[in-house]
């Protein structure tokens, strides 16, 4: 029995020892915190909590101004539209089948979500962080409603309202 504790106490002493101490920062040589980069953050965020304002995604969208005032208007299309083609995997206030859009604002670029609502696939083939929310949400893929870019910025509006 001796034989067999030994080597499983070494076998499991260096699997401790070979994954590191799990830190969520490093300090360099002269006691200074060093910042994780962005690629380490991404495995231990949540996709659907990661701030990625900087990401315009891929498509069509390359630039998109957004008024400083609220279009009320175009809020209501985006409110109706949303209602008819969105909410059936989308709750406003919680995880569903897909990501609550709630506060979206504050974690994605208007451009990024304009480009996933007019070619989720697109995105989901060519975005990480589309890939990580396709993973997140256990494969449940965006399914294209093929939005005109007005009815997506109508969308958009009405994201604006949720924060």
């Amino acid at each position: 029995m001796k034989k067999l504790i030994t080597p499983l106490i070494v076998l499991l002493a260096f699997t401790i020892a070979s994954c590191g101490g799990g830190e969520s920062t490093d300090t360099a040589d002269d006691g200074s915190v060093k910042k994780k980069p962005a690629s380490m953050l991404e495995s231990t965020v949540p996709a659907s909590e990661r701030i990625t304002l900087d990401n315009k995604g891929v498509g069509r969208i390359k630039d998109l101004p957004l008024d400083a005032t609220i279009d009320v208007e175009m809020v209501a299309r985006g409110e109706k539209i949303f209602n008819t083609n969105c909410s059936a995997c989308h709750k406003i206030d919680k995880r569903f089948i897909g990501p609550s859009p709630k506060g979206i604002m504050k974690r994605r670029s208007p451009e990024w979500i304009m480009n996933m609502i007019l070619d989720p696939q697109l995105m989901v083939e060519q975005d990480r962080c589309a890939k990580d929310l396709l993973i997140e949400f256990n494969g449940a893929a965006m399914a294209n409603q093929n939005m005109t870019v007005e009815q997506a910025r109508d969308i958009l509006e009405y994201f604006r309202t949720l924060d």
